[in-house]
């Protein structure tokens, strides 16, 4: 039952009592399918949000007095953040509530409260996984060649890490570190008669963490100008160019190819040397389930045929003539053809991974999810993660 006012007239009813009485040990419970806002009606209720998305309960001022409480809950899969509106509120917990979390908002005042997590603060994650991925090299111009995929590393159990090796080792987080989540740009395609740009590195930094860096993919040569060395080589120029080395430590990506009187090579990808699957053909990526579905990512790009042709961009984000790399994949830009330009690489994307059973980080720039079994933090940009306080 609501709280109720009474003034002096007032007779109440036995049921009035009973429901009165029953609130007291079967507090009234408002079931929540979406963000809510709490409204006045709200103090002395339990509210219980209920779904598998991440949702919010916002806190507004002016609504409660000093001494009101109510109480919150999650029931749902998806995380429920109690939010501050116009009110304040601060909590010596998280105000993440994962399923089954929940606690006791308490009010100071009108327009502060304080949150008393019921729920044991989970721990701070021991394995922490994550794909880290540079952006990709630019195509070359002028007989150009494609540009190498960003160096890619992955450290989830029982996939693969860039250049075919075992995946890399996870790391055990410290409580109340920010972590700095950089991800590289992809690098520029040549307009002239140049090689192509290398790719920016993207890294997982901060206090006590050796950095995990990515190097970025090298850029796609041109004629007789060999590809750059990057995560994965760009390819060699096509009038004898030889293809870019791979980063050698830690290996995170392949060989470019080498430009030959068939076209100029094709860019490195993580998992294969540029021209494996023919003359000027970009490299494939890698595919990772780390978001909770398979996606591939870091193809190399095409280089240009003898025939004045595109040739293809390896799957996993590789670019093929004018056609970039992909986006958030550290694809490879493809060569130029013709007059044209040539294309950019893909910029790169980081993604960090800890069970569900650990504390839910705090994060700037991520995008959260919670796949069965995690959490799931993905950058494409740069921000920061940081768990416990």
């Amino acid at each position: 039952m609501a709280i109720q006012t009474f003034v002096a007239s007032t007779v109440l009813t036995a049921a009035q009592m009973n429901a009165l009485q029953g609130n007291d040990y079967n507090q009234t419970v408002s079931t929540k399918t979406a963000s809510y806002t709490l409204v006045a009606a709200d103090k002395g209720t339990r509210i219980a949000m209920n779904n598998a998305s991440a949702t919010t309960i916002t806190v507004n001022t002016s609504l409660f007095a000093a001494g009101d409480t109510l109480f919150l809950q999650n029931i749902g899969a998806g995380t429920c953040t109690i939010t501050a509106g116009t009110a304040t509120v601060s909590t010596s917990g998280s105000l993440a509530l994962a399923q089954y979390g929940g606690g006791t908002l308490y009010f100071t005042s009108a327009g502060v409260a304080i949150f008393f997590s019921g729920s044991a603060t989970p721990p701070v994650p021991v394995a922490v996984s994550s794909l880290v991925i540079a952006g990709g090299g630019g195509g070359g111009n002028f007989y150009g060649a494609g540009g190498g995929a960003g160096g890619y590393i992955n450290s989830v159990s029982g996939e693969l890490t860039g250049g075919g090796g075992a995946a890399a080792g996870t790391f055990a987080a410290t409580s109340g570190v920010t972590y700095t989540v950089t991800v590289g740009a992809g690098g520029a395609g040549s307009v002239g008669t140049g090689s192509g740009t290398s790719g920016v590195a993207s890294s997982i930094a901060g206090t006590g963490l050796t950095t995990i860096t990515a190097t970025g993919g090298g850029g796609g040569g041109r004629d007789t100008v060999g590809g750059s060395a990057g995560g994965s080589g760009g390819g060699g120029g096509e009038n004898g160019g030889a293809g870019g080395t791979r980063t050698a430590s830690p290996v995170q990506g392949f060989n470019g190819g080498a430009g030959s009187g068939a076209g100029a090579g094709g860019g490195g990808g993580a998992s294969e040397l540029g021209n494996t699957d023919g003359a000027s053909a970009g490299g494939d990526g890698l595919s990772s389930s780390i978001s909770g579905s398979a996606v591939q990512r870091g193809g190399g790009g095409g280089g240009r045929t003898t025939g004045d042709t595109a040739g293809s961009g390896g799957e996993g984000g590789g670019g093929a003539g004018t056609v970039a790399g992909s986006a958030n994949t550290g694809g490879g830009g493809g060569a130029a053809v013709g007059a044209t330009p040539a294309a950019a690489g893909g910029s790169g994307v980081i993604i960090i991974r800890t069970p569900n059973t650990d504390t839910l980080a705090v994060t700037s720039g991520a995008t959260v999810t919670n796949p069965t079994g995690f959490y799931v933090y993905t950058f494409n940009a740069s921000g920061t993660i940081k768990w416990g306080f």
